[in-house]
C-alpha cells in the first residue's frame, strides 16, 4: 500500500470511444465493439472516429510544428490538455511522464520508406532522409510536446515499457509525489500504431486474426474466452492521461490506494510463464496487508491471445483463490493500444467507481453485477514479462 492515496483530479483519453468522459461512458454501457476491418491494411483494427481524427486534424494545423508531428504526440497533446483542464491546473508547475511502447510509428515507417526510395534512386546504399527525421520520431520527443503545448516547469519524462508503458508512468509518477520532489504529475501513455509494418508484426507473431470471414461475428477479439481456438487480438489507437496529486482532494475522481510491479526472468522475447508470475507479484504487492477480499472488481490486460489471457487468468486464481472478483477487460472493444492501454483500463475503473456499475465482457457469463464498487484492480504487462498493478478505490 501507498504511504499516502494519491488522487486522480483529472482523467482524459482519447479513444475509438471518444474524447469526453461522458462519450467514453456511454460507449460502455453498449455492448457494440468498435473493432472493424480495414481493407487497405488487411487486417481488422480499431481506428479513432472521424469526430476524433478531426479533432487530430484541427491540432495539427494550429501551427506548422504540430503539423510535422507523430499522430502519438498529437494524441497526448490533446488527452493531456483536457486533463489539466479538468483538474484545474493553472500554473505549470507539474511533473509529465508519459510514454509510448513504439512512438512516432507512422512518420518512422515514412521517413524510412523515403530513405529507401532515396538510396534506390541514386544507386547507392546511403539514401537521403528529412532533416526533422531524427527530432520528431525520438521518444521522449512525447513528454517534451506536451511539456511546451501545456508551459509545464517540472520534470518531463518519456519512457517505453511496451504494453505496461502508461501504468509505469502512473507508478514513477507516484514515486515522484511520494518523495516530495513534485506536488503534481501528469501521467499517461500514447499509441498510434494502425501501420502496415506494425500489423505485419502482429500477424507475424500469429496474435491477430486475420481471416476477413470472422467480420460476421460480433465480438472478432474474444479476450477472456477460455473457448477461442486462436489468437484474436486486434490493434486499436488512442491516448489517455491522468493528474496526480498526493493526498486527499475535493476534486478527486478517485483514489490510487496500492501499486505493485514485477518482471519476469526472460526465457524468450515475449517471456510470460503460464501461470502469471509477475502478475502474481504485483498484485500481491498492491494489496499490501488488504485482504483480498476487499477487491470488488479486476480490469484485466487480457489482450485476447490464449497464452496471455489464461496466464493472468491463473494468476488471479493463485491470488483469490477460486472465487475471483468480478473480472472484465476493454480489448474486445478497443482492441490493444499497447502503451496507452493500461491508462484506458484505468479510466473505465474509475468510471465504473464513479457510475457504480459494473462493465462486463458481453459474451461471457457474469456473476450478479449489483454489488457496490469500492476498490479496483487495473492490470497490465508487456514483451519481457514485465507486470504492473494499480489498485483504484471510489472519492
Amino acid at each position: 500500500m501507498l504511504t499516502t492515496p494519491i488522487a486522480i483530479t483529472g482523467l482524459s483519453s482519447i479513444s475509438p470511444l471518444g474524447k469526453t468522459s461522458d462519450a467514453v461512458w456511454k460507449a460502455y454501457r453498449n455492448n457494440a465493439s468498435a473493432i472493424v476491418w480495414e481493407d487497405e491494411l488487411e487486417a481488422f483494427i480499431t481506428p479513432l472516429s472521424k469526430a476524433e481524427k478531426e479533432t487530430i486534424k484541427n491540432l495539427a494545423a494550429e501551427n506548422n510544428h504540430y503539423a510535422r508531428l507523430d499522430n502519438s504526440v498529437l494524441y497526448g497533446i490533446i488527452s493531456a490538455r483536457n486533463a489539466i483542464k479538468e483538474a484545474g491546473w493553472m500554473s505549470g508547475d507539474f511533473g509529465i511522464n508519459i510514454g509510448s511502447s513504439r512512438g512516432a510509428t507512422q512518420l518512422f515507417e515514412g521517413f524510412y520508406d523515403a530513405f529507401l526510395g532515396s538510396s534506390s534512386r541514386h544507386g547507392k546504399k546511403n539514401g537521403n532522409t528529412q532533416t526533422l527525421a531524427s527530432p520528431t520520431t525520438t521518444l521522449g520527443n512525447i513528454s517534451s510536446w506536451v511539456a511546451h503545448d501545456l508551459q509545464s516547469e517540472g520534470p518531463e519524462i518519456s519512457h517505453s515499457i511496451t504494453c505496461s508503458t502508461a501504468l509505469h508512468a502512473i507508478l514513477n509518477g507516484a514515486a515522484w509525489l511520494q518523495s516530495g520532489m513534485a506536488t503534481k504529475f501528469l501521467v499517461g501513455g500514447t499509441e498510434a500504431a494502425l501501420t502496415p509494418f506494425t500489423i505485419a508484426q502482429m500477424r507475424a507473431m500469429k496474435l491477430s486474426p486475420t481471416d476477413h470471414k470472422k467480420s460476421d461475428s460480433d465480438y472478432v477479439c474474444r479476450a477472456l474466452d477460455k473457448g477461442k481456438k486462436s489468437n484474436t487480438m486486434v490493434l486499436g489507437e488512442g491516448a489517455g492521461m491522468a493528474c496526480l496529486e498526493l493526498g486527499e482532494k475535493e476534486n478527486a475522481r478517485a483514489y490510487i490506494s496500492g501499486i505493485g510491479y514485477a518482471t519476469e526472468v526472460l526465457e524468450h522475447s515475449v517471456s510470460l510463464s503460464a501461470t502469471g508470475d509477475c502478475f502474481q507479484k504485483s498484485m500481491k504487492m498492491a494489496l499490501g496487508n488488504l485482504d483480498a477480499s476487499a477487491i470488488d472488481a479486476i480490469v484485466m490486460h487480457a489482450p485476447g491471445t490464449i497464452k496471455g489471457d489464461a496466464a493472468e487468468l491463473a494468476a488471479i486464481t493463485e491470488v483469490f483463490g477460486e472465487n475471483p472478483p468480478l473480472l472484465t477487460t476493454n480489448k474486445w472493444k478497443i482492441g490493444h493500444t499497447f502503451g496507452a492501454s493500461g491508462l484506458l483500463s484505468l479510466e473505465l475503473a474509475v468510471l465504473m467507481l464513479e457510475n457504480q456499475e459494473f462493465i462486463g465482457v458481453p459474451y461471457l457469463e457474469t456473476k450478479s453485477s449489483k454489488q457496490e464498487l469500492n476498490s479496483i484492480l487495473v492490470n497490465a504487462v508487456g514483451f519481457g514479462g514485465n507486470a504492473v498493478s494499480v489498485l483504484v478505490t471510489k472519492a
